[in-house]
């Protein structure tokens, strides 16, 4: 859960973030503006579990370079879950009111820190109107700690549910005691000494369910699956050796990949399933673009940069131009793109995700990841999408709207 701290400078937002952490995180100095960009600051808040808090600089800030700052404060909105004001006690504005608009007009749950309230103490009526708007409010003096307990009742009551009972990645999809063989390659891409996220919560998705799981590289599956005694309920597999582990499942067993689970548990799979099937609609030269969530430095036939795009062009039967954004860069004109493929998102929250969906959806660009681009160039698409009834309902309308 990202829980993002707004307001003007200098009202205590770096205190706040500093007494929550019990650490100094954030530098804290009387200067305006003393936080020039966004402080992250993950932790764990029971019964919540791990969240994030991000101490943006003031978005009153002046001049050019606090353009640049307001701009970078702007994109949090993107990212936060849970929105934290701080406000001077005795100060509210038209400039509070409009963060607050901007946080309600998202669905964001909402805390009003009424910080410095050994100075001043907030306007009754205003608190009272702002309760009534469900907005959680209490009193702080951060740099002395007090009021960051209520604080942490606040944060917990304003969770949204999603955080509290998690949605599934994979354990809604097969039945209590089932076995889920899990493919995981070992090649160049694969992090040194470790798995990579997506299979480690995959993981213990399954062992929550009350299910259990097999773990076994591509090249051993079809040894690994000849051990049972009886087929898995379902196999999951790193996106790139789909064409082997489709060879290697009987066609009576489900597949599917990590991407794709990722595409469901992040996003919207059925937003990305009718943004795969706009890579029917590609035609040689046309403009692409592939998102990263997270930087890492591209290898030798990196998924994103090399292996995707070759297998577009050869489906398409024509060259097409890439143009590549990692992190939380992302264009702010996506007019020139005829599609956009996005990474599962795994280092993400879902929010952000969505937002960008949300983006692509309003400037009339299809959008989809990069397994349900990899299986549908590989024509492994309806296969992986059956263990999901409602994206493989979607996919068969668009079809026979096709036809």
């Amino acid at each position: 859960m990202h829980i993002g701290l707004f307001g003007r400078r200098n009202v205590g937002k770096s205190s706040v973030l500093n007494a929550m952490t019990r650490q100094s995180v954030s530098i804290v100095s009387d200067v305006a503006g003393t936080t020039t960009d966004p402080v992250e600051k993950p932790m764990e808040l029971l019964p919540v579990g791990p969240v994030l808090f991000i101490d943006t600089a003031g978005i009153d800030d002046a001049g050019a370079l606090g353009e640049l700052r307001v701009a970078k404060t702007r994109l949090i909105f993107d990212r936060t879950d849970v929105g934290v004001i701080v406000v001077d006690a005795g100060h509210w504005g038209e400039f509070e009111q409009k963060i607050l608009r901007e946080l309600e007009s998202r669905h964001i749950p909402v805390i009003v820190i009424f910080n410095k309230s050994d100075i001043a103490e907030p306007d009754p009526a205003l608190e009272n109107r702002l309760r009534d708007e469900g907005v959680f409010t209490l009193h702080t003096v951060a740099t002395e700690g007090q009021g960051i307990l209520d604080l942490r009742q606040a944060l917990i009551e304003a969770t949204p549910d999603e955080f509290i009972n998690a949605p599934a990645i994979v354990g809604d999809l097969v039945g209590q005691g089932e076995l889920i063989v899990l493919v995981v390659p070992i090649d160049l891409e694969a992090p040194k000494g470790r798995l990579i996220l997506p299979q480690v919560q995959t993981i213990r998705d399954i062992l929550d369910a009350d299910q259990y799981c097999v773990v076994v590289k591509d090249d051993r599956l079809s040894e690994a699956l000849g051990r049972l005694n009886r087929p898995p309920a379902l196999v999951v597999t790193d996106s790139q050796a789909f064409d082997r582990v489709a060879d290697d499942t009987p066609e009576d067993v489900p597949l599917t990949s990590f991407s794709i689970l990722f595409a469901r548990f992040k996003g919207d799979l059925n937003e990305f399933v009718r943004g795969t099937l706009a890579i029917e609609d590609l035609k040689p030269g046309d403009h692409v673009l592939v998102a990263e969530a997270c930087s890492h430095h591209p290898i030798a036939d990196d998924i994103g940069r090399v292996k995707i795009p070759r297998w577009l062009k050869q489906y398409v039967g024509g060259d097409l131009r890439f143009s590549h954004v990692q992190g939380h860069d992302f264009p702010e004109d996506l007019s020139p793109y005829r599609l956009v493929i996005h990474c599962g998102a795994c280092m993400w929250n879902r929010r952000e995700m969505l937002s960008r969906i949300l983006r692509c959806r309003n400037a009339g660009v299809p959008i989809t990841n990069y397994g349900l681009t990899i299986a549908y160039s590989l024509g492994s698409f309806e296969r992986i999408l059956r263990p999901f009834p409602s994206a493989f309902e979607t996919y068969c309308k668009m079809r026979r709207c096709f036809k």
